[in-house]
Order: structure tokens, then sequence, then C-alpha cells
């Protein structure tokens, strides 16, 4: 699978962390249908990449407003902020998944 991932408003609290587990929920998901397609029908599934590991500028857009990654990027729409990186929630988790071999969702 080329390519899976959940674009949501992320909100940063005071200390510095963003619970996205809407981002879990969604991708979890994902990765446990693409087991099942593996297991129950043989699919060939050669390997998946989330989209994205860290915050992007929207290509078409030119807005940081909707967030993709494990890792939050300290950036507005407006090009301000310090570009500081976070890890969100999500990116603990999917370490686990990684190095669970996709048995811990």
């Amino acid at each position: 699978m080329l390519k899976n991932g959940f674009g949501a408003i992320d909100v940063r609290e005071a200390d510095g962390t963003v619970d996205d587990q809407y981002r879990i929920d969604y991708l979890s998901a994902h990765i446990a249908e693409m087991k099942k397609a593996v297991v129950e029908d043989g699919v060939d599934l050669m390997g998946y990449t989330p989209w994205g590991c860290i915050d992007l500028v929207s290509a078409g857009t030119g807005e940081m407003k909707k967030r993709y990654g494990f890792i939050y990027v300290d950036k507005d729409n407006e090009g301000n902020g310090t570009l500081a990186r976070s890890r969100k929630k999500s990116f603990a988790w999917y370490q686990q998944v990684i190095g669970s071999n996709g048995e811990i969702l």
C-alpha cells in the first residue's frame, strides 16, 4: 500500500502534547483490515507507508492547518512558529506497531 493517512486539525496542549487518538483509531482499523486481507484472502501485501511521519505544508493550499504526521511541527498557516518538533501520541503507538510487526495495534 503506497500511502494511507488521517489529516486533522490537531490541538497542541499547554504542555506541548498532542492527543491524536482519532489518528490511532483510523490507522489501527486500516492496518487490521490489511492483516485480514493477507491472512484470510491471500493478498500479497508488500508494504505499508503511513502518511506521513511529520507534519508538512500542503502542496495544494500551502496550509499547515490540516496535519497528518506522527510528529507535530510548530508552524501555522501564516508561516509563524519556531519549527520545533514534538512527538504526538500516535508516534509512540506507531513505534509499537512497527516493533511488534503489527501484532500490537
